[in-house]
């Protein structure tokens, strides 16, 4: 990955996108790829769209652009920040991080509480039984008073974390999901409108992925697509105490991840394999038997059912603070989406013979 890339990597992941919180990553985004596009759009809970015309079918490449997190939910009398759950946050690794609460006035700095082990009983060691409504935000405050004049409830709220960079291509940090597949929806839209391929190319940041797929649903309506690639994490079980009952065969560093099965469009997954055969690309599979969990499952019964598949992102550790990411998986995912949609007038329309 280049330097100029990385760069908007990172502008993303320092952008703090919460469900139903996500304007600073969009407007990053946006400013992405707008030189590029001959429309943006935006909707009135925040999705974005950027739009290169051309001749051919409409094809979409998607990514969500907000992250798990917590919001504001009682402030009590001691100065103390009770919180709720916003998406999958994981209550065994939250204790003990420090947090950014993101209120009206600027950022307030904060840490989850954790009682020390000294003065733990011995029947509290397993984090698993905590709720997250257990959890407190600690900010300093003395009292209630103070604590209120500096947040509110139902202001948001972020793990804080580096992203650091390890051994080789590979970056640990938190929000990797799915600042990495808004990544690959615009630097794909910004390769194929600078190639001016035939199809009409859509790139989509999407907003509320993590609460209910609710983003999707509402682009999902507005939008008459032929095809829509969504692109998220997928769970990389490559490291020594993955779960052994977890069939997964995905890796980081091999290759972005096809799916196959349920919401997936089985000529639109053939396709992608497809390309990537010819370009020379290394893909991995994965199954999906029931749902994919990513916003493929909202883009593709819309208007009567939009052909859509989802590709994964490898990604170990996920909702965690130290996602870990291959950046080869990105760029090659890139190439190979742009690969697909300059080939889309090809093989559309994508439609399942009976």
């Amino acid at each position: 990955m280049n330097d100029d890339r990385r760069a908007f990597l990172n502008d993303l992941l320092s952008s703090a996108t919460p469900s139903g919180y996500e304007a600073p990553g969009q407007r990053v985004w946006i400013d992405r790829v707008s030189e590029y596009a001959d429309e943006i759009r935006t909707d009135s809970y925040g999705n974005a769209v950027a739009v290169s015309e051309g001749d051919g079918p409409a094809v979409a490449v998607a990514g969500h652009a907000d992250q798990i997190g917590f919001l504001v939910r009682e402030i009590d009398d001691d100065g103390h920040v009770h919180v709720g759950r916003v998406g999958g946050i994981d209550k065994t690794v939250t204790r003990g991080q420090q947090v950014t609460i993101h209120a009206a006035d600027g950022p307030v700095p904060g840490v989850i509480g954790q009682t020390a082990i000294h003065v733990r009983a011995d029947d509290d060691e397993d984090p698993g039984e905590e709720a997250i409504a257990d959890h407190h935000v600690d900010i300093g405050a003395p009292d209630g008073e103070t604590a209120r004049e500096l947040v509110t409830v139902g202001d948001p709220i972020t793990v804080d974390g580096a992203v650091t960079d390890l051994q080789g291509t590979r970056v640990a940090g938190p929000g990797m999901d799915n600042r990495t597949g808004m990544w690959v929806a615009a630097e794909t839209f910004r390769n194929a409108a600078q190639a001016d391929v035939d199809a009409t190319v859509y790139a989509v940041s999407t907003v509320q992925e993590e609460v209910g797929l609710h983003g999707a649903e509402m682009v999902g309506f507005d939008l008459d697509l032929d095809a829509v690639v969504v692109v998220d994490v997928a769970h990389a079980l490559d490291y020594p105490d993955a779960p052994s009952d977890r069939a997964s065969d995905v890796r980081l560093g091999d290759g972005p991840v096809v799916t196959r099965g349920n919401a997936n469009h089985p000529a639109l997954a053939d396709s992608l394999r497809e390309t990537a055969e010819a370009e020379g690309i290394s893909v991995q599979l994965q199954s999906s038997p029931t749902t994919t969990g990513t916003d493929t499952n909202a883009f593709f019964t819309a208007r009567g059912g939009v052909p859509s598949v989802y590709l994964g992102l490898p990604n170990r550790y996920m909702h965690t603070p130290v996602e870990v990411i291959d950046t080869d998986d990105m760029t090659a995912a890139v190439t190979l989406l742009e690969a697909f949609v300059a080939g889309a007038s090809e093989r559309a329309p994508f439609s399942v013979p009976i």
